[in-house]
């Protein structure tokens, strides 16, 4: 017998990677990502229905504010910028165990906030200032060693954002409201300047390539001014010079409203991966606008600003950034499926019915339940979608099953 060819038998079709605990600690935005979106998720069903079984001595709508600020949108925030970290400089800041461990202190604060006594306030407290010192100390040895120039303040944002968390601590143990509201003002403001600096640097970026002959402008020099302005802001805020304080933050929301306009979002009504950003970055300028106002005392009621930056802007910008910079980083299509699709339709309605919750109706209560409903269910959708991939490794890291070649023998015959 004799091989005269050799046949290509089709490979099976690669089975699915299981779950992998390296996987899942290979970057910031895989644990924090899911930690901060199910806390979202849970910490607003238990505000919203079961308001008495929140103890702690960090309570009632402080501890609200507290963990929609910090304990949320923040986290979001360190999940990004340790996964874009590596990004800018070539080494990953965390990883692995130590990355475990960070996540270990941030549900110690979670849990800590609502058990009763003064002993769990104060090691919820350790914890949580423990989890920014240390994500912000991490970053800003991997833009250090790498001299990486462009982003020495991005770790120093991130200190001011545990700094302000720990004197709302403070003040929240004191018992002093007003101070208490001064301190939780300055931590929005710090993160709407943190946001404002990482919108503005990715979206042009994510519209020009998803978007054919796109042109749009960075806007590099008055994301300068914009940064300056917000910082002026928050130090205002904090010495109590309100005046100035509106004004340098009536500057920040109007540059960012121009950005907006400059950005062509007519021109991403079709993409959307890219129009969840788009409204998320609108909402946030017009809450930084309310904000100025009420500063200024043309309005009265502070939960305004608050939410209108925060569930129209921070929450809306944050589901579409934890959907695009996770399929991105997952190796997966930068595509959108309809459950995607639809957890946005979802966070922009809870979004509406929570700023319509603020006014003085008779259906208030309606609004806050129907507003609870569609944030579950959009950040719901979020975590079924995505819990699968994070545990997983990337989808472009597994390796293809080798081609099976079986040869054929035939018979030899004698001449």
């Amino acid at each position: 017998m004799t091989t005269l060819l050799s046949i290509e038998e089709p490979a099976r079709p690669p089975r699915r990677a299981r779950p992998q605990w390296r996987a899942f600690t290979e970057m910031g935005f895989r644990p924090l990502y899911l930690a901060g979106c199910f806390w979202a998720l849970a910490s607003v069903l238990l505000w919203v229905h079961a308001p008495a079984r929140i103890t702690g001595v960090l309570n009632g709508m402080p501890w609200h504010a507290h963990e929609m600020l910090w304990g949320f949108v923040a986290t979001i925030a360190v999940g990004f910028l340790l996964t874009a970290g590596a990004n800018w400089t070539g080494k990953n800041p965390l990883r692995g165990n130590a990355l475990a461990a960070l996540c270990l202190l941030w549900i110690a604060a979670r849990a800590g906030y609502l058990v009763p006594g003064r002993p769990a306030f104060v090691a919820a407290a350790a914890a949580d200032l423990l989890f920014f010192l240390w994500a912000a100390g991490a970053l800003g040895r991997a833009v250090a060693v790498t001299r990486n120039q462009r982003n020495y303040g991005v770790p120093l944002l991130l200190l001011a954002l545990g700094a302000t968390n720990a004197l709302y601590l403070w003040a929240a143990a004191s018992g002093d409201y007003l101070t208490l509201m001064r301190y939780f003002n300055a931590g929005l403001l710090c993160m709407a300047v943190l946001t404002l600096l990482i919108a503005r640097r990715v979206m042009p970026f994510f519209a020009k390539r998803a978007v054919a002959g796109l042109d749009i402008p960075p806007h590099t020099k008055s994301g300068h001014w914009q940064l300056g302005a917000g910082i002026v802001a928050i130090a205002c805020l904090l010495a109590g010079a309100q005046q100035v304080a509106a004004l340098a933050l009536a500057a920040t929301g109007l540059i960012a409203l121009v950005q907006w306009i400059s950005w062509k979002p007519w021109a991403v009504r079709r993409v959307p991966l890219l129009w969840i950003l788009y409204a998320g970055y609108l909402g946030l300028g017009i809450g930084l606008l309310v904000g100025a106002a009420q500063l200024a005392g043309y309005i009265v009621r502070p939960a305004w600003p608050a939410h209108v930056i925060g569930v129209a802007g921070f929450s809306v910008l944050i589901l579409g950034m934890v959907t695009r910079t996770a399929l991105g980083h997952l190796g997966r299509p930068l595509q959108t499926d309809r459950s995607m699709v639809v957890s946005y339709a979802l966070m922009i309605l809870a979004a509406l019915l929570r700023l319509a919750a603020l006014l003085p109706t008779a259906a208030t209560l309606g609004f806050l339940h129907a507003s609870a409903t569609a944030w579950a269910l959009a950040l719901g959708l979020y975590l079924w979608r995505f819990f699968p991939m994070m545990i997983r490794p990337r989808a472009d890291a597994a390796k293809q099953a080798a081609p099976v070649m079986r040869a054929v023998p035939v018979a030899r015959t004698r001449s």
